[in-house]
């Protein structure tokens, strides 16, 4: 009760600072990744690398022309391997930029940011050894006392990206631990109180920095839901559902595994409309995807395809689990038309390997096409294959 009651409490504080952006259930998707929606999944890695590639432009241009300054203030020995090193990080940030590409995938978004942020804290430990080396006075000490703050650069840009609270630790962390280990290569001589506010002020822009990618996190999620949702039934829209079943049928077929599709078409639905109004309609929408919505078996989707037309996606699923997973949302109902007759449904299943279907497309088409065959044997029943109609009784 009282653990209930401190959430509440943390969950209103949230909702106040930021008004309208998650629900509730979405609270902990700023925390860790794991229970994030397949699709917000891709938008975010395609996201993150896009501004893992901006940024690797930004020091591609930047890291070689400050040898400029260098060349300036520094003796030549120190200029020149200084540049040496400025080279090999703007080849290392050219790289990044050209060879890598949004694809979804986050764990490739991982890596292209972990890239990111291992050629600065590389360059960072490598500069401050060298740097240690020598006597510096005057302008050259204070243009030397600059590298100390490309830490601060690096943290500060993680505000750029959405990330959650877990990602943001495990990215902030090995440069926090380099600052560290630059301190102690430094140990007879480290300034410790000035190593001790620079340390903090680092962990004070971490903090800083989380906040601002969990703040666009937030935002991204709520664009996100706003995106792949129907606004009448809130179920999926049928371009997050196209998005869905083009990315379950690589996994699918990549493994071998089976994928079941099921077109839905609500019989007489123009009826209800002609008869009892638009209004009536739109109640008997959301009253049938909240009845199947309710009773699908974890990891199926269902998506509004138009009108009265949904598509069931059904991963991990044959096509005998299929028909007997439809035979029990029918004998659960798939609600009432406001007259108070049962709302039945035509139902076409397609499945991946036992269809041969060659990519997506084709499977829906298949199952749409069991669909109209299952309304001209009299609707009310499930097409499973060319050649058998399997009746839908209660």
């Amino acid at each position: 009760m009282i653990i209930q009651r401190i959430a509440d409490i943390v969950w209103h504080r949230l909702t106040g600072l930021m008004p309208g952006e998650l629900q509730q259930t979405e609270l902990s998707w700023l925390a860790t990744p794991h229970q994030h929606l397949s699709l917000l999944t891709r938008r975010r890695a395609t996201m993150i690398v896009n501004r893992v590639r901006l940024f690797a432009f930004l020091f591609a241009v930047l890291t070689p022309l400050w040898s400029v300054v260098d060349l300036v203030v520094f003796p030549f020995p120190l200029w020149l391997d200084l540049a040496l090193m400025r080279l090999l990080a703007c080849a290392a940030f050219a790289s990044l930029l050209l060879y890598y590409r949004p694809n979804g995938d986050l764990f490739d978004a991982y890596r292209a940011m972990a890239l990111l942020f291992a050629i600065p804290t590389a360059f960072y430990v490598a500069s401050y050894t060298l740097l240690g080396h020598y006597q510096l006075t005057g302008i050259s000490a204070a243009i030397g006392a600059g590298y100390a703050f490309l830490p601060f650069v690096l943290l500060a840009g993680l505000a750029i990206f959405p990330l959650t609270l877990l990602e943001n630790m495990v990215i902030a962390s090995p440069i926090l631990i380099a600052q560290g280990i630059a301190g102690s290569m430094r140990w007879a001589t480290l300034d410790w109180p000035s190593f001790a506010g620079a340390f903090w002020l680092l962990v004070l822009i971490t903090g800083v920095s989380t906040l601002a990618g969990m703040s666009q996190l937030a935002f991204m999620i709520a664009l996100v839901r706003q995106a792949i949702r129907d606004p009448l039934t809130g179920v999926f829209s049928r371009s997050s559902g196209e998005e869905v079943l083009e990315l379950q049928f690589t996994i699918a077929s990549r493994s071998k595994a089976a994928l079941s599709v099921a077109f839905i078409d609500l019989d007489h639905f123009k009826s209800i409309n002609d008869k009892f109004g638009h209004e009536a309609g739109d109640k008997t929408l959301r009253d049938m995807t909240h009845s199947v919505s309710s009773n699908l078996r974890r990891g199926d989707l269902l998506a509004r395809w138009g009108g009265e037309e949904f598509l069931l996606i059904m991963p991990d699923t044959d096509m005998t689990q299929a028909e007997a997973a439809l035979l029990r949302l029918r004998n659960i109902g798939f609600s009432k038309r406001p007259d108070g007759t049962p709302l039945t449904a035509s139902i076409g299943i397609a499945e991946r390997g036992a269809d041969q279907a060659v990519d997506w497309k084709a499977l829906i088409d298949l199952a749409d096409q069991r669909m109209y065959l299952a309304k001209q044997g009299g609707r009310d029943r499930v097409f499973s294959t060319d050649a058998q109609i399997v009746a839908l009784t209660r």
